[in-house]
């Protein structure tokens, strides 16, 4: 870190302090067959023009979705976002605007934050949401460790067919906070949750009253998880369930090309003080005016680690007024409108591929995402379609592959798709 104003003595006395010998000690968790033995193969040095020219022709070797027919899903959806969106939460008052920690000067984010968690509530049928998550991997996680703090118990169950991102980053968490993850159709008799999402990653959704009824024998919280939010205005609400868990990013974010996306929590009220993340709540000022404020804080930077519920320190607040900005421009009715648009894309889409006659579709039901089955290995065509201009969708492996339709998704996008796939088929 040649730019940092530290001797040789400051390091040394560094090093001393965190009991390591040297700064390679640092990094001892990393495999050595992935450390660099030596430089990559790049230039040394380039003016800004040369390596903005360079990265610029790199650029134009990716396909994107927005210059090409898409039917990538698989926890990222691709939707309109409204211009009204990044026009507010560009505003330098927002743009620029920190953590709330002074109620009297932040009571425009505080009010935004209010009614994202309103928002939030609605669409889950939950009593309570708290101010966004970093992202729905994440908020599942909390959701698993809140449980255990809940239940006093250790073990997750998980039901088939969670996102694979979902699960890694489960596992993860788990790894240091104790416990099994078991995976079944049902809750274990000791377990402290059962993990279900719907739709899930092959695209199928499903009821929770069964699952709902088997928790309750075995004492188990039931967490409910989803990767397109926008199946909440089409599908029953997941009243049923503890704690519901999922990403925003279909409304109002964007793709970003990963992320940022966001995180939605929600529970049940009497769960609300194990709850991670922050919940800002309305109350009056000493004048007796609507006003804002931070009711809970439960992230470890605000008060000691060992009462901490959560040690997340973003909730992408700026993605977070994204998402409200585009819910108060759709409403109920317009939410409600859009998820039925896109199940309809979906479902001309499911139409015109198995008229080709080479795919078999797997689902029963969905909403906007459904598994195929090809006579080819998928990979394979999905990379001949995307040489040919076309996003095809997300290989399972084999000869399955997961694809999706949004309202972006025209028809003759449809049929272009169906014509190209036939023909490589």
């Amino acid at each position: 870190m040649r730019y940092l104003p530290n001797t040789d003595a400051d390091r040394k006395a560094m090093l001393n302090a965190i009991g390591v010998a040297n700064v390679n000690e640092l990094f001892a968790d990393v495999p050595a067959d992935k450390m660099l033995k030596t430089l990559p193969d790049l230039p040394m040095h380039l003016g800004e023009q040369q390596v903005e020219a360079q990265l610029s022709a790199l650029a134009r070797k990716n396909l994107n979705t927005a210059e090409a027919p898409s039917f990538i899903g698989a926890g990222a959806y691709r939707h309109h976002v409204p211009a009204t969106v990044d026009y507010i939460i560009q505003r330098s008052e927002f743009l620029t605007a920190y953590t709330p920690y002074q109620p009297e000067i932040a009571q425009g984010t505080l009010m935004y934050l209010f009614e994202f968690q309103t928002y939030v509530a609605n669409m889950t049928g939950m009593d309570v949401a708290n101010a966004s998550m970093y992202d729905g991997a994440t908020s599942l996680a909390e959701a698993a460790l809140m449980a255990q703090r809940v239940t006093k118990r250790k073990n997750i169950t998980v039901a088939p067919n969670l996102h694979p991102h979902y699960l890694e980053t489960l596992q993860t968490y788990m790894a240091t906070t104790g416990g099994e993850i078991l995976f079944g159709d049902k809750p274990s008799a000791d377990c402290a949750a059962f993990i279900i999402q719907s739709p899930d990653f092959l695209g199928t959704p499903h009821s929770l009253e069964g699952y709902r009824k088997a928790c309750d024998e075995t004492g188990s919280m039931l967490i409910h998880a989803f990767t397109e939010v926008l199946s909440l205005g089409m599908l029953p609400d997941p009243a049923e369930a503890d704690i519901v868990v999922g990403d925003g990013q279909s409304i109002g974010v964007g793709l970003n090309y990963g992320g940022p996306h966001l995180g939605l929590f929600a529970c049940k009220s009497k769960f609300t003080r194990q709850m991670p993340g922050r919940l800002c709540g309305k109350t009056e000022d000493a004048d007796g005016k609507e006003s804002y404020v931070l009711t809970l804080n439960t992230r470890e930077q605000h008060i000691r680690r060992e009462k901490a519920t959560s040690n997340i320190c973003t909730n992408v607040g700026l993605c977070a007024l994204a998402f409200t900005v585009h819910m108060s421009l759709l409403g109920e009715k317009g939410f409600k409108k859009l998820a039925q648009l896109n199940h309809e894309r979906a479902c001309m889409l499911a139409d015109a591929l198995e008229a080709t006659g080479k795919v078999k579709l797997e689902n029963s039901t969905f909403f906007n995402e459904f598994t195929v089955e090809l006579t080819k290995d998928s990979a394979d065509v999905v990379k001949q379609l995307a040489e040919k201009g076309i996003l095809a969708g997300y290989s399972l492996g084999g000869k399955r592959l997961l694809v999706s339709a949004t309202e972006l998704t025209s028809e003759d996008d449809i049929a272009t798709f169906a014509k190209t796939l036939k023909e490589v088929l």
